[in-house]
């Protein structure tokens, strides 16, 4: 199921410590994600495509 995946990515992503800071959102850093992008775009400010998205967090549904 596409929405239990894609909540698991967004749970892997947090940023550690997330209930202590607010806004108490379970967020991935600014950091992380602008190296992730950098990592799978070579661009810091890159915008990955939808079908990118969904493929990543059915891959990771998959993985244990």
């Amino acid at each position: 199921m596409l929405a239990l995946d894609l909540l698991r990515v967004a749970w892997r992503f947090r940023v550690r410590g997330w209930y202590a800071r607010f806004p108490f959102l379970p967020v991935p850093s600014r950091r992380y994600v602008r190296w992730r992008m950098y990592t799978a775009y070579g661009d810091e400010d890159a915008i990955p495509p939808a079908e990118d998205i969904i493929a990543y967090a059915r891959w990771t549904g998959r993985q244990p």
